[in-house]
Parts: C-alpha cells; sequence; structure tokens
C-alpha cells in the first residue's frame, strides 16, 4: 500500500470515528461534516508543516470540539429567532445494526435527546457529551475544552442535573419499540380514531419543524385527542398526494421517511416510545434539514403556500 493510500485511509477512519461528536455537539449533518471537514484540513496543514501529531484522533477530537463550542455560541442567536421550533437534522438509516448499535443510537442520539441538549451552554454542551457519551476523563476533557478539571466537574455537575431533570424516557426493548411503533403506524394509517388516542399517551407532544418555508405546527400540540387528528391528517395527505411512508430508524429511534411518487424526500417523523405508549413525536419538514439525505420534495412548500 502507497504512503499516499495510507493517508487517505487514515483521513476516513478520522472522518468516520470524530463525526459522531461533530453532529451530537451542533444538531446539524451538514454543519457537522462541515466541522469535521475544517479539522481534518488543519490536521493535513499541521503534518504538512512538519509537526509530528502523535494522536491525530485526539487533535481531531479536540480541534472539532473546539470548533462546534465556537459555532455553538455564534449559532445561539439565530436560533433564538428561528421560526417555529427548532429541530436537529435527522440521521435516518434503514432498521439494522446490532442490538447494543440500535441501543448506544437511542440513548445519545434521540431528537428527544438532542432537543434537550440544546437547553445547555456550549460548554457544558460539549463537557456533558465527552464524558457522559463518549467516556473521556476529566483530564482529557480539560485539555481539549481548554479548561482546568475543576471547571470541566462544576461543568458536567450541571448538565448532568439539568438533562437528568428533563431527560426523555424510551423504552429499554429495542424489539419493543419496534413493535409498538409499527401498531402505531399501521392504526394512523387504517385504525378509528379511538383506536389511535388509545396508543397515544395523555400528555403526549407532538413537535414539527418547517423552518417557516414548509408547512408544520409552530409550537408543540399536546395532548391524545389533538396529536390523533394531527396524524390522521397527515396519513391523509400523504395518501391524497400519493406519497410513500416507509418504516426507517431516525436519531436510533423508529420513525417513518416519506417520499413522493418520484423519490423526493418530503419530510421525518420520529416517535418516542414508554410505557406501551407514544410519548412524543418529532416531524421535520425544512427542506434545509432534509437535503442530506438526497432531493427534496416541493410537497412542502406547496402546503406551505395554499
Amino acid at each position: 500500500m502507497t504512503q499516499q493510500a495510507m493517508s487517505e485511509e487514515l483521513v476516513q477512519e478520522l472522518r468516520k470515528s470524530t463525526f459522531p461528536l461533530a453532529y451530537r455537539l451542533v444538531g446539524s449533518a451538514a454543519e457537522a461534516e462541515d466541522l469535521v471537514q475544517e479539522a481534518l484540513l488543519r490536521y493535513q496543514t499541521a503534518v504538512g508543516q512538519g509537526t509530528a501529531v502523535l494522536n491525530p484522533h485526539g487533535f481531531l477530537v479536540t480541534t472539532t470540539t473546539r470548533l462546534a463550542i465556537d459555532h455553538l455560541r455564534s449559532a445561539r442567536v439565530t436560533r433564538e429567532v428561528y421560526p417555529g421550533e427548532w429541530l436537529p437534522e435527522p440521521i435516518v438509516q434503514q432498521d439494522g445494526g446490532s442490538p447494543s448499535e440500535q441501543a448506544e443510537m437511542a440513548e445519545s442520539l434521540s431528537l428527544a435527546f438532542m432537543v434537550l441538549l440544546e437547553t445547555l451552554s456550549p460548554l457544558e454542551r460539549a463537557v456533558f457529551l465527552l464524558r457522559n457519551v463518549f467516556d473521556y476523563e476529566y483530564a482529557e476533557i480539560a485539555d481539549i475544552v481548554g479548561r482546568t478539571e475543576v471547571n470541566c466537574r462544576q461543568a458536567f455537575s450541571r448538565a448532568k442535573k439539568h438533562v437528568a431533570d428533563k431527560r426523555p424516557r424510551f423504552e429499554t426493548s429495542a424489539e419493543k419499540r419496534r413493535a409498538l411503533a409499527k401498531q402505531f403506524f399501521a392504526t394512523c394509517r387504517d385504525g378509528s380514531l379511538a383506536d389511535l388516542e388509545e396508543m397515544l399517551a395523555a400528555d403526549v407532544e407532538f413537535h414539527g419543524d418547517g423552518g417557516g418555508v414548509a408547512s408544520a405546527v409552530q409550537r408543540a400540540v399536546v395532548g391524545c385527542g389533538p396529536v390523533a387528528r394531527l396524524m390522521r391528517g397527515i396519513f391523509d395527505r400523504a395518501a391524497k398526494f400519493e406519497v410513500d411512508v416507509s418504516e426507517v430508524l431516525v436519531n436510533g429511534q423508529p420513525g417513518l421517511l416519506f417520499k413522493d411518487c418520484q423519490g423526493a424526500v418530503v419530510s421525518v417523523l420520529s416517535v418516542q416510545v414508554a410505557d406501551d405508549k407514544v410519548r412524543a413525536l418529532h416531524s421535520i419538514i425544512n427542506p434545509d434539514k432534509l437535503h442530506h439525505l438526497g432531493k427534496v420534495s416541493d410537497l412542502a412548500r406547496m402546503s406551505k403556500s395554499r
């Protein structure tokens, strides 16, 4: 194998291993890719100038984390004036992978959990993820974020308390999550409104992100009655416009991918299940947050204009 090929192999390995942290930090697949790419460029520049990087992965993690913290600080103002609710860009995959991989995805990548991370400060978010999700020691975290160990312990304590108070609950069994979600989707399509309400928690919440350019609820819809009617309306419109609805994993949780008759993405829906009930739903229909999934349909914008 040539040195050039080895170098490319290393770059791809670093990209793959760093992206999960970058995405959790910023909540955007596209922005995470940009941050990782910038970190890789800095790594390659340093090596090209003769710097001996003994731990390439550590270099990438440190650089990506610091870039992400700066990015979050600048993005906070924009997200505060975001039209309607802000949700992360969804990561969609076919329902597969090992049970351990699915469990890891569900715990730290769910849309509900990612939204909760938005309530932390950029530093707290970075420290919490590095410690709680990626299992770094405090001394390592201090080096990464450029703070003292005491600062990092304090930031983690604040973040952990905040997250513990509001952390979403999920079914522990991936198989049970899938089974309940599959039943729920079938009921949305073919069941009665009463059957649909029966599957929803009394305080179920529906959150939507249209980015101000697509049809979406502007604030959370709460309660089994209103959410049941909303879901029935979504499936009725899907049938009317001949939208294909397929079951997928959305950030590790059961979900749906909506595509028009030409195969372009319309929206993505994630379902949070716990205690045999649907507890929350997150719908992303903002075209700007779906481009990484392929060609995006005009149906969302059309429905917004009507």
